[in-house]
């Protein structure tokens, strides 16, 4: 065989080695969430999985750019499609963490956000629930509050023209349609508490919600809390944004 043959041998062999390793990438990335949310392991063991899983669609990436390179030298047209497929799943991969990282890096290392720093609603019902959970219920003060007002300024109370019984059943609803799951909904108290659960890792954080009785309106404050993890990498943020703009 001569050499040119074997150059164009090589090219699909190539390929389908980079596309076999992106594929293995990605299957590891999805456990690494998967057994994180079913307990087979800690949420940091899913965390150097999902690490291992990113660098491995890296290095299927350039495998499959070598072979890409091989197959438009060669003129190897089938080479070239599994080589660009490879690519492609290889790069769509490893931008899923990466993307993370650049969110966790441009948002305060911080894992409770309430409307309301100077006075968060408190959690009742819930903390049964946190018994074991490594992040307390009590407020970090104002070093917290100061983080959370300069990363997130739009996080702020809102006020509704109704009374504070209107406001209670308005907030319930829009929980409901959220998918939150209600633990306790105290209308004497105008106090909502629920619980949210990530879709991938399936990390639980806790929300209460407080109606608080103006003049003419009723206020609604709302506070969501991880259990775990120093950052939420503006999980919390997002969650409440959702509820006021739906409220």
């Amino acid at each position: 065989m001569s050499r040119l043959q074997r150059v164009i041998n090589m090219a699909p062999r190539l390929g389908a080695w980079g596309l076999g390793l992106a594929a293995l990438a990605i299957v590891g990335m999805m456990l690494a969430g998967v057994g994180s949310r079913l307990e087979w392991y800690h949420f940091r063991t899913g965390f150097a999985i999902l690490k291992g899983g990113a660098y491995l669609a890296l290095f299927a990436a350039l495998i499959s750019l070598a072979a890409l390179i091989r197959a438009v030298t060669v003129w190897s047209g089938s080479g070239g499609v599994v080589a660009t497929c490879g690519l492609a799943l290889g790069l769509a991969a490893a931008w899923v963490p990466w993307s993370w990282l650049q969110t966790a890096r441009s948002v305060p290392a911080i894992h409770d956000i309430t409307t309301d720093t100077g006075n968060p609603p408190q959690f009742v019902a819930i903390l049964p629930l946190r018994r074991d959970a490594p992040n307390p219920v009590n407020y970090g003060g104002r070093e917290v509050a100061k983080l959370q007002q300069a990363a997130y300024p739009d996080i702020v109370p809102a006020s509704l023209l109704m009374s504070p019984d209107e406001a209670f059943d308005r907030a319930l609803k829009v929980v409901e349609e959220l998918g939150w799951r209600i633990v306790a909904a105290d209308r004497a108290a105008l106090r909502i508490e629920a619980v949210d659960t990530t879709r991938w890792f399936g990390f639980k954080d806790d929300i209460v919600i407080r109606i608080t009785p103006e003049e003419q309106s009723a206020r609604v404050d709302i506070r969501s809390l991880s259990r775990v993890g120093k950052s939420d990498v503006g999980a919390n943020a997002k969650r409440i944004r959702q509820f006021l703009a739906r409220l």
